[in-house]
């Protein structure tokens, strides 16, 4: 994959195994930064996982996504995925990018790549935090969901977004 510049001068680009030490600290500090004011540090804790993943087992499942890093100013500062269905299993952006367009730009990107794969619509489970974010670029919940991650209760919703007009 060519790198692809997305509005706001950030690029994408695909994922590489030098990544993955960034992409890791991205999405823990995601987890237990921005989204502290949503959950209990126990929830955080559990979904973050900071003393349990390995750098090179994330790697390798980044890897298995085709998972695409998002730079602004030759830094990365965030990181997402969508499967050829259209199931965005990762959307994260770092503390130190939020506001910048980031997500918007990985967003757009993953629609576009979606379509090109002729997904009928994007998915995914989301947090509290970024609902408002996939809300605003068109995703509607269709369940609210706790899941148990890591022994404890987790609330997120499961979100949508067609890509096919309907008539």
């Amino acid at each position: 994959m060519d790198i692809y510049e997305a509005p706001s001068n950030v690029s994408i680009r695909a994922y590489r195994s030098a990544d993955a030490e960034t992409t890791l600290r991205i999405f823990q500090e995601a987890i237990m930064v921005t989204a502290a004011g949503d959950y209990t540090r126990d929830q955080l804790n559990a979904w973050a996982r900071p003393d349990q993943l390995d750098v090179t087992e994330w790697d390798q499942s980044m890897l298995r996504r085709n998972s695409v890093v998002a730079s602004l100013g030759g830094q990365v500062g965030g990181f997402s995925d969508v499967s050829k269905n259209g199931y965005i299993d990762m959307l994260y952006v770092s503390p130190d990018f939020a506001r910048r367009g980031v997500p918007r730009a990985l967003m757009a990107f993953l629609e576009k790549q979606a379509r090109s794969n002729s997904a009928q619509q994007l998915t995914a489970n989301v947090s509290i935090t970024a609902r408002p974010f996939f809300e605003a670029v068109g995703f509607h919940v269709q369940a609210e969901q706790h899941p148990v991650v890591n022994g404890v209760v987790i609330t997120n919703f499961h979100m949508t977004k067609d890509l096919v007009s309907r008539a």
